[in-house]
């Protein structure tokens, strides 16, 4: 990523208070661009399988487990 760029954003307090309880002091302003790009390759991740069911039908369950497993960074062999 390039620059930063300062925005002003709102923020319910208690949605606040329990980010800087986990982040500690100066943690918070870390926090929300990571926060960002999270929700980011979530909704990407969402959009690509949409994509895949209108085109192949419904993940099956071990397809999503699979796909569990990859993210949680465990790429043992399955069953």
């Amino acid at each position: 990523m390039g620059g930063s760029e300062k925005y002003s954003v709102g923020s319910p307090e208690e949605l606040a208070e329990t980010v800087r309880a986990r982040v500690g002091p100066g943690g918070f302003s870390a926090f929300v661009p990571d926060a960002i790009e999270h929700r980011i390759a979530m909704e990407r991740l969402g959009e690509i399988v949409a994509d895949f069911e209108a085109d192949n039908g419904p993940l099956t369950g071990q397809e999503v487990e699979a796909a569990r497993a990859v993210l949680n960074h465990d790429r043992s062999p399955g069953p």
